[in-house]
């Protein structure tokens, strides 16, 4: 009797297998489409959720703190995104505001410079530069500096349009975050449910991913802000112009690997002794190489130690190749992604 039954169980999923596959391909269809979809649903505010991801992992500890002190989910939630808020977004609105008004008065005092030929004076009073100067003097070096104040010009004017998007990407980051804080623990155990991995595998992950993204911020993000500070600061004691202009953006140059702070006070120390100002120029080198380049070998280990188990080869490639695929956002999301594939790997070999 029971044989017979199992052959009549056997012919019933014989029967119905083709139907039961043409359903799962169909949903698998219907899967992958609505997936497709919600994925470019999703790309306008990818900056947001990286963002916002990012400042949860990094203010966890405050937080707890504040949820166990506050004893109300929703009050303590919107207590850490005030203060985020106030710690972070405060400051960088005010930088920005001086970048604004720093490039563009940059740009002004650069082409006044260019027309009253007061870089042809430097450069032909320098006894090493003169014959060079001479030999190359057919190049139009007039029209080609006039070409780079122009283009510094309009990329001051885009960084100015582009900043009501930044306003709006901030505003959605900080809504984000107020959930990602409150609802975390539903959020990770719904990633689990989902996920094929087994519980110790997806809890390795996010361990994996928590670190990354700590690792990324504090070695690169914090480093850069320091070396950008302090070479500011020099400039502004040197009495240099667009201290703080110049002051972010060798803080920015710092973020990329093989490039840094050197990029801007190298120039800058080799126009003051090209303008026979000896003094300033060895201050601005000995500060720059000592202090600004040293910070960084102080620093990293420091903050990063062993979170961030990286090559420095794979580590630039995913930094700078997330930069130009996903703009100031790849920062995090490159190394993230580099993680996740590695860690997937991992699994496969195992």
């Amino acid at each position: 009797m029971i044989e017979k039954n199992d052959d009549d169980s056997h012919a019933r999923d014989l029967q119905l297998g083709p139907s039961v596959r043409l359903r799962a391909f169909v949903l698998l269809a219907l899967t992958i489409a609505g997936l497709s979809i919600c994925l470019l649903l999703l790309w306008p505010f990818l900056p947001a959720l990286v963002w916002s991801l990012a400042l949860a992992v990094l203010f966890l500890p405050a937080h707890r703190w504040i949820e166990a002190n506050l004893h109300n989910v929703n009050l303590a939630a919107g207590a850490s995104v005030l203060l985020i808020g106030a710690l972070v977004v405060v400051p960088m609105l005010l930088v920005s505001s001086r970048i604004i008004e720093a490039a563009v008065g940059g740009a002004v005092a650069v082409k006044d410079k260019i027309g009253s030929g007061q870089w042809r004076q430097v450069i032909e009073s320098n006894d090493l530069l003169a014959p060079l100067f001479r030999w190359i003097a057919h190049i139009d070096l007039h029209k080609a500096l006039e070409s780079v104040t122009a283009w510094l010009a309009s990329t001051s004017a885009a960084f100015v349009s582009g900043s009501v998007l930044s306003v709006l990407t901030l505003i959605v980051t900080l809504y984000l975050l107020f959930y990602f804080l409150r609802d975390r623990e539903v959020a990770l155990n719904w990633l689990r449910e989902m996920s094929p991995l087994s519980s110790s595998e997806m809890d390795r992950l996010f361990d994996r991913v928590a670190d990354t993204i700590r690792a990324t911020f504090y070695g690169t993000v914090v480093v850069a802000v320091v070396q950008g500070t302090l070479g500011g600061l020099m400039f502004w004691w040197l009495g240099l112009p667009m201290p703080v202009f110049w002051g972010v953006v060798m803080g920015l140059l710092a973020i990329v690997p093989l490039l840094g702070a050197i990029v801007v006070w190298v120039p800058a120390a080799a126009y003051l002794a090209l303008s026979r100002d000896w003094g300033r120029a060895l201050i601005l080198t000995v500060w720059g190489t000592i202090v600004v380049g040293g910070i960084d070998n102080l620093l990293y280990p420091i903050l990063v130690k062993d979170q961030l188990s990286l090559h420095t080869v794979p580590a630039f490639i995913s930094i700078v190749g997330g930069l130009v695929l996903f703009g100031a956002s790849g920062l995090l999301l490159g190394p993230i992604i580099l993680t996740l594939t590695i860690f997937f790997l991992e699994l496969w070999r195992d």
